[in-house]
C-alpha cells in the first residue's frame, strides 16, 4: 500500500494536465473579454456610420 501511495505522489502527469487546463481557461477568459470590448467598439462605430448615412442631403 505504501508503494502505491508513493508512486501516486511521484506521478506528475495529472498535475501537468491541470496546468494546461488552467492556462487554456485563462486564455479563454482573455479572449472573451477582448471580444466583448471589440464588439462594443464596433457597435458604436456602425451606429455612428448609420447616423451619417441617414442624413438627408440639402435640397437645392
Amino acid at each position: 500500500m505504501k508503494t502505491i501511495f508513493a508512486r501516486l505522489m511521484k506521478d506528475e502527469s495529472g498535475a501537468t494536465a491541470i496546468e494546461y487546463g488552467l492556462i487554456a481557461a485563462l486564455i479563454s477568459v482573455a479572449l472573451i473579454g477582448g471580444a466583448q470590448t471589440l464588439g462594443g467598439a464596433l457597435s458604436t462605430q456602425f451606429t455612428n456610420l448609420g447616423g451619417y448615412l441617414n442624413v438627408e442631403p440639402n435640397a437645392p
